[in-house]
């Protein structure tokens, strides 16, 4: 999800060297947040970390992806993805959310094949060690970042990962109605994300200031396109 949204490279007017310095900025909190195996291990841990004063309260949970309902950790209604930058396209930000949503599909059609804690060689304790791993280097180069593949550990690019899932999860996109909805991810795969779109530019001459400025207007310029678009009826309903 952040090697696609990626989109904060620069801090105080300047190039930091990462495509997100968002995630790089705000440490997770606590420090080591396991993969949660049920409901009631998640309760045990927040409970333990409230009691040891590692988390301030139940919102004091700072990690790339969060439980949340009206009491958690008890009532949880809805997942999180917090790892995600600013994404300004809707038609991007609703192709990222259908290809998070098929992620979730095939876990819970078939966790034996989907579920990492089910189907890795790696253990509980290396896979959360993995997963934050894999954050860091995503916040670092995001579709170039080398990262490892929860399954055997093996190294991926991420853009080449995002390639091969979205290529196993056709079928079921077709079958949801979500497919024509996942177009704006390859046009991100070949031409890059925001972040690696202004760091090209800067690295040609661009200053940051300008580069803002112009991201903003082609923001104006893109909600009023969508907003002409909604007056028609190209679109249909999401799924």
């Amino acid at each position: 999800m952040l090697a696609l949204s990626a989109s904060s490279p620069f801090l105080d007017g300047h190039s930091t060297g990462t495509h997100s310095q968002r995630w790089l900025q705000f440490p997770l909190t606590p420090p080591q947040v396991p993969l949660f195996e049920s409901h009631g291990h998640y309760i045990a841990w927040m409970e333990q970390q409230l009691q040891q004063g590692s988390m301030q309260n139940v919102r004091h949970l700072w990690t790339s992806v969060r439980p949340n309902g009206d009491d958690r950790p008890h009532d949880l209604n809805r997942l999180e993805i917090r790892i995600c930058d600013l994404i300004t396209d809707p038609l991007l930000l609703l192709a990222v959310t259908a290809f998070a949503e098929l992620r979730l599909q095939q876990l819970l059609i078939d966790p034996e094949r989907h579920d990492p804690l089910r189907a890795s060689h790696l253990d509980a304790a290396a896979l959360a060690e993995l997963a934050d791993a894999n954050d860091r280097a995503a916040a670092r180069d995001s579709l170039e970042a080398p990262l490892q593949h929860w399954r055997s550990g093996s190294v991926i690019t991420a853009r080449d990962w995002i390639a091969t899932a979205l290529e196993e999860m056709t079928p079921l996109a077709r079958q949801c109605g979500l497919e024509p909805w996942l177009a704006p991810l390859h046009a991100v795969l070949e031409q890059g994300n925001q972040a690696m779109q202004w760091l090209a530019a800067h690295r040609s001459g661009t200053a940051v200031a300008p580069l803002i400025a112009a991201g903003a207007a082609a923001m104006a310029h893109r909600e009023d396109q969508l907003n002409a678009d909604l007056a028609t009826e190209r679109f249909g309903p999401l799924g």
